[in-house]
């Protein structure tokens, strides 16, 4: 099968590449990749290259193909599993297999990866469970159910203690204040959705921002008063707008601090601020991933002495945060589409994954099978003045206030598809 693909040869060395996969084997699958959303941790792959963790050393001979938030429709079968899957079934990649060498599709394998027209999943994704069929036949909310995921772990992750019991409650605390810092990213918008809407019996959550643009984008998405409708108190702020940032989140959490924090950029400023607006027992989830391996920032050691304040890191999330995530969406409890902000085919890739080294508010998603420039939503009203499909594209965007959603995702395929 003849494939294209955006492969890593080296650092910030992106190629768009066309070239034939090999047979599958008897415990592996062909799968057309019709979604792939971009993740920041790309991008860090890409300016690491081998000296990441999860690349191999080999890569300007075997160049490894990038993207892992993909889904798509399953081509054909090792002759082994044919019991297990069946040819054209719709599929969700979940790409956190655990390993201990930290391999996963779109950083360590050459013919596995989402950025790609078809792809191979291999025996060790297969046997490790991480091949999950889907039923609905909106595929950019299936591929962020990875990202989905990853919120929900680490929300998960997040736990609670109790004086002399010596077990731990996990996960954010009922009735609590959260505060989520630099949240403006697409990760930061999923974080909100899932606060507000997941059921955890928040009673308050503050998002800190220092773009108004973004915050603007956010308080779109997520009004105050519909959160107050599902019980939560929402409350924005610049941080730029504030002479005394500690104390006047200090203050939004009547002196009390937050129970859970959430970093979403590995600034050390955002940090210090964490650790000065902590409560009693509070637990601060570093969620943003440095690429510097020596990156590190003072902590009051006091407070985890005194105050049993507590970190946690997360990374990814299980097969059963990714269930969770689908489940949530399928209900139309949250809506991951509100992270896209734009849209793209396979050409667009190696430049758009670079230029996320300028802050981004938002996901790219990827259609492989599509020609089109990386184009924001707003873009399509412009391109709609001398293009027809753009201008139904436009307008289908409008009709879902502005959020990308299947029906544009399905005449975008109808339309454009190559």
């Amino acid at each position: 099968m003849q494939t294209r693909a955006v492969a890593l040869y080296g650092k910030e060395d992106l190629r768009l590449r066309e070239f034939e996969l090999p047979e599958i084997g008897e415990e592996e699958l062909l799968v057309e990749v019709v979604s792939d959303t971009a993740c920041l941790s790309t991008l860090k792959a890409t300016l690491l290259a081998e000296d990441h963790k999860r690349v191999p050393e080999n890569i300007k001979d075997h160049p490894i193909i990038i993207g892992h938030e993909f889904s798509g429709y399953i081509r054909k079968v090792g002759d082994k599993i044919k019991d297990n899957f069946n040819e054209g079934d719709k599929f969700v990649l979940q790409p956190a297999m655990g390993l201990d060498n930290g391999y996963s599709a779109g950083y360590s394998y050459e013919f596995f990866g989402g950025d790609a027209t078809y792809t191979i999943i291999p025996k060790v994704a297969i046997d490790l469970g991480c091949v999950l069929p889907y039923k609905k036949e909106y595929f950019a909310n299936a591929s962020l159910a990875e990202p989905m995921s990853c919120i929900i772990g680490a929300f998960n992750a997040n736990f609670h203690t109790k004086p002399y019991v010596y077990s731990h409650d996990m996960g954010v605390k009922e009735g609590g204040q959260v505060a989520l810092l630099g949240c403006g990213g697409p990760m930061g918008v999923g974080a909100l959705d899932y606060a507000i809407n997941g059921g955890l019996g928040l009673k308050k959550v503050v998002a800190t921002e220092v773009s108004q643009e973004r915050l603007d984008r956010l308080k779109k998405l997520f009004p105050p008063e519909e959160a107050k409708e599902k019980g939560v108190e929402l409350v924005f702020v610049n941080a730029n707008d504030v002479d005394d940032q500690t104390k006047h989140l200090m203050d939004l959490s009547d002196g009390k601090g937050y129970d859970d924090i959430f970093v979403f950029a590995a600034v050390e400023a955002l940090l210090l601020l964490a650790d000065a607006i902590a409560g009693n027992d509070g637990c601060i989830n570093f969620f943003a991933g440095p690429t510097d391996k020596n990156f590190s920032v003072p902590v009051n050691m006091y407070n985890i002495h005194y105050n049993s304040v507590h970190y946690v890191g997360t990374s990814g999330g299980s097969t059963d945060d990714m269930r969770q995530s689908l489940q949530l969406t399928e209900e139309g409890k949250i809506n991951p589409s509100k992270m896209i902000t734009h849209i793209g085919g396979l050409e667009s890739v190696p430049d758009m994954i670079l230029d996320m080294k300028h802050a981004t508010s938002g996901k790219n998603a990827i259609y492989p099978h599509i020609s089109l420039e990386l184009t924001s939503l707003e873009e399509f009203e412009e391109k709609g003045r001398d293009n027809p499909v753009f201008k139904e594209i436009h307008q289908l965007i409008e009709k879902h206030d502005g959020i990308w959603n299947e029906e544009a995702e399905r005449y975008l395929l109808e339309n454009l598809k190559k």
